[in-house]
């Protein structure tokens, strides 16, 4: 049985729902899941004052928990083209575990949100696997397998290198059916490729 990580950043809650998506299809795959995210580098009056969502239930992961897992799939918004400063932050912690080659061999995959549809995506999801691929990691996207990604009848996230949604200017849109089956599908192919080659 593998052992997945979701791990992620989310200001508003568009990647905390994608998050927990994600876990679902990981769980579906028969894995053990944890969901986590990364500490908050933002001060707290700057949060509230722009209602960050900070009620989120997750637990906030330490840099050492990484290793004890087969598969993270790692979720972020978008800031301006690349992932957060947050989730950034975090990683730049992890040189011990570079060094080490603590995550080489184990899957890895990404997910992301953006206010528009343009807004960044594919870039956001580039610079998470740039980072997962610098620590030997094993990277699994969402295929067009996953079919709902292609659709045209309605606007929809998701893209060859991973699971997204669109959460709008304002961030009034929530992630839509097909972009949380895109995510319940993501998890579930990186929990299916970790249990092949970790079972």
């Amino acid at each position: 049985m593998a052992k997945v990580l979701v791990l992620y950043y989310s200001s508003y809650g568009h990647i905390e729902t994608m998050a927990h998506a994600v876990a679902e299809g990981a769980r579906a795959a028969g894995a053990t899941v944890d969901v986590k995210r990364v500490p908050e580098t933002v001060p707290e009056a700057v949060t509230k004052s722009a209602h960050f969502k900070l009620d989120q239930t997750a637990p906030v992961a330490a840099v050492a928990d990484l290793e004890q897992y087969d598969a993270i799939i790692v979720g972020t918004g978008t800031r301006f083209g690349r992932m957060s400063s947050q989730m950034a932050a975090f990683f730049d912690q992890a040189g011990g575990l570079w060094a080490r080659g603590a995550l080489n061999g184990k899957v890895g995959g990404a997910f992301t949100s953006t206010g528009t549809q343009h807004g960044g995506q594919e870039t956001t999801l580039f610079s998470i696997i740039t980072n997962l691929m610098h620590f030997g990691m094993i990277i699994v996207g969402l295929p067009y397998s996953y079919q709902g990604q292609m659709s045209t009848a309605e606007i929809v996230g998701g893209a060859p290198y991973g699971a997204s949604t669109i959460a709008g200017g304002d961030g009034s849109r929530q992630p839509s059916q097909i972009d949380l089956d895109g995510a319940r599908f993501q998890g579930e192919l990186i929990a299916r490729t970790a249990a092949k080659l970790f079972g």
